[in-house]
């Protein structure tokens, strides 16, 4: 019986091991612990919302949490993946690519935000370690003055 082969990344890959291949690609896009948490306080606020949806049919792009009639999207970014000021690390390998997907995903956070506010939505995102019942309450706060139930401005 012979051995499993190596697995080797092909040549210029954004894979530089195996070991990380399988971190990267155990990595949610969604329904992480911190958004997870932040939809179980809305909901418990009597907040109804879809989750990872498209605010916008022809933007393929999606937010954690979409309340479509009073047009507000919710982001929850993850500190290393949008290039959190705080907390982001660049990268000890590989770091030209890495580093490179970070702003690449910054530029698209900054253009789907402005896409939604020409759209009329409200955009609101969250860093993944700010407190997530500050976070449900801003979210809840801002959907109910949209919805004319609190008179204070958005």
């Amino acid at each position: 019986m012979s051995e499993d082969p190596v697995w080797e990344p092909p040549e210029g890959s954004w894979a530089s091991s195996a070991a990380r291949r399988r971190n990267m690609q155990a990595i949610r896009s969604r329904d992480t612990k911190p958004e997870k948490l932040i939809r179980r306080l809305v909901h418990a606020k009597g907040l109804r919302y879809r989750v990872a949806a498209r605010p916008l049919a022809d933007l393929r792009r999606t937010a954690d949490l979409v309340f479509r009639p009073t047009k507000v999207a919710v982001f929850i970014d993850g500190c290393y993946w949008h290039g959190c000021p705080e907390h982001y690390v660049p990268p000890k390998t590989n770091s030209g690519y890495w580093s490179g997907k970070v702003v690449r995903n910054v530029e698209r956070d900054r253009d789907t935000d402005q896409r939604l506010k020409e759209a009329g939505w409200l955009v609101l995102r969250f860093w993944e370690h700010e407190p997530s019942d500050a976070c449900a309450d801003r979210i809840a706060a801002t959907v109910n003055r949209r919805r004319g139930l609190d008179p204070r401005p958005d």
